[in-house]
């Protein structure tokens, strides 16, 4: 029997931008967080004399060679396991390809845990996160779930204590960002600033601590971000500590400006309307274009869907994820 893992999407609660490195990759600090809508993988494997991997998609536009992530993923554990096998990895696509919801990426590490079950040759974790992360910045929070930090190129990662599952509406618009533009104008917009080197480094190092310390120790922060609306019952909710932290997403600067109709979007999100409280909070995850709203109740979660399809913007209704949940439906049964 084939084994069946859910592919989870991943919104970024923050992001901040950080100086390139040496390698070409900018430091970042984000927090993640996996949400409940998913996509499916399914695997097939067999250790065998010759070995080969076969990718098929429910989506014709998935690239299913070696350009697929499930590809590399796949191959990297194979020479780790240092086994040959003939593997099928076929992905039943729900979620949009690309917009900053981490959707091939985390198509990679369901075919990872897939194929360690198939051939019944689990791997180390620690070897688990290095080929995660050979295979992609964003793969390894997939092998972690629930609320993140992540550090470096986003693939060093921590678990935080979790949110807990509020409505979350997310919203995909037609439009299409590049990443590589998105952070050469912020690189462009940093320089104009004189906002260069050590001190972008500093500040990563600050908003990691200050993000984590909000997660673990609710009350202690003071607000100052732009992105809390009215809500109801705030105390205790580890979400608003995030947000008395600072949590904001540093690609907001750039690719607003360039991209208005995000903005547009993005007001919709959390704007408070007839039968629907405002958003708890709302943002663009990672460079765009999806953006989310976090909702007291699933009622206004459903109003805010609503109006954004009824404006033509494509809305999913979902849930963050816990990890104890994440881990609990990971494989199904």
């Amino acid at each position: 029997m084939p084994t069946r893992v859910r592919s989870h999407a991943k919104v970024n609660l923050g992001l901040a931008i950080g100086p390139p490195r040496e390698d070409g990759f900018h430091a970042l600090a984000t927090i993640y967080q996996t949400l409940a809508v998913h996509d499916w993988v399914e695997v097939t494997a067999t250790a065998a004399a010759t070995g080969g991997v076969r990718i098929t998609c429910s989506d014709g536009r998935v690239p299913c060679d070696a350009r697929n992530t499930c590809w590399r993923a796949v191959e990297l554990a194979l020479d780790r396991l240092n086994l040959t096998a003939q593997v099928h990895i076929h992905i039943e696509k729900n979620l949009p390809m690309q917009g900053g919801l981490g959707a091939g990426s985390a198509n990679a590490a369901a075919a990872l845990l897939g194929l360690e079950r198939e051939l019944r040759r689990p791997l180390r974790g620690s070897d688990r996160l290095a080929i995660a992360a050979e295979t992609g910045s964003d793969v390894p929070l997939f092998l972690i779930g629930g609320t993140v930090l992540g550090l470096g190129r986003g693939e060093e990662v921590y678990p935080l204590p979790d949110l807990p599952p509020l409505p979350c509406v997310v919203a995909i618009p037609d439009t299409g960002v590049s990443t590589p533009q998105a952070f050469r104008d912020w690189d462009r917009l940093q320089a104009s600033l004189g906002l260069t080197g050590a001190a972008g480094f500093d500040r990563l190092k600050q908003l990691g601590r200050e993000w984590a310390a909000a997660l673990s120790s609710p009350g202690s922060h003071i607000a100052k971000a732009t992105g809390v609306f009215p809500a109801k019952d705030r105390a205790g909710n580890l979400l608003l500590e995030l947000v008395r932290a600072g949590i904001e997403n540093d690609f907001e600067q750039v690719v607003f400006p360039q991209y208005p109709s995000l903005r547009d979007i993005l007001e919709i999100l959390k704007t408070p309307s007839a039968g629907a409280n405002a958003a708890v909070y709302a943002a663009l995850s990672g460079s765009g274009s999806a953006l989310f709203g976090l909702y007291p109740a699933a009622a206004d979660a459903a109003v805010i869907a609503t109006r954004l399809r009824q404006a033509g913007i494509t809305a999913l209704e979902t849930t963050l994820l816990p990890r104890a949940t994440y881990w609990a439906e990971a494989v199904e049964a």
